[in-house]
């Protein structure tokens, strides 16, 4: 991701930015940063990982969230897209605005190339000051391969899957997602 303007933008400017911008923006202490688009497998991806626990979500008090709908990380004054979110109760919106949240419960984040240094990075630092999170998910599109951070009081447990048939258990929703749905639809380059 690419910082817009070198210079400080106000809160009240970021949003405006956002109504009436074609593509995303993080806001991060007064620095604008646009999103790049996805790839088609991140986006097939996305949409199996939606749709399976949406399904397995319906009688819960949880729901699915595409990246649409803005984060903002309080603890570090960052507004941003993850690529998908779970929310469990009410949801708490943030600024006055029902467009921006402030208790996920699960994140997801679809790697590529242009930001994974980012989402193992910083990102993953910063979603971990949040007090409702309780697991979070980086999931590779080039090939067979999750992995999910589990809050455990105040540690972080890291567990991985690669085999197409692991099955990922979220305990925070009690749902599974089995790498074989996660990549249904997903081509990797050496196919």
């Amino acid at each position: 991701m690419n910082a817009l303007p070198e210079e400080y933008m106000s809160l009240e400017d970021y949003f405006k930015l956002e109504e009436t911008s074609d593509i995303k923006h993080e806001y991060y202490q007064g620095a604008v940063f646009a999103m790049t688009g996805a790839s088609a497998n991140h986006n097939l991806i996305v949409a199996e990982v939606i749709r399976n626990l949406g399904n397995q979500l319906d009688s819960k008090p949880c729901g699915p969230y595409p990246g649409d709908f803005r984060l903002k990380i309080e603890a570090e004054n960052l507004y941003t897209y993850p690529d998908l979110s779970v929310i469990c109760g009410d949801i708490r919106f943030a600024d006055g605005r029902q467009d921006t949240f402030l208790n996920p419960t699960v994140l997801i984040e679809v790697l590529s190339d242009s930001t994974e240094a980012y989402d193992r990075g910083k990102k993953s630092e910063f979603y971990r000051t949040i007090p409702s999170l309780q697991e979070y998910l980086l999931i590779a599109q080039d090939h067979p391969h999750v992995e999910r951070y589990q809050r455990q009081g105040r540690q972080w447990l890291l567990t991985e899957y690669s085999a197409i048939d692991d099955e990922v258990r979220l305990e925070s929703i009690g749902c599974t997602l089995s790498l074989d749905a996660i990549y249904k639809r997903v081509r990797f380059e050496n196919e």
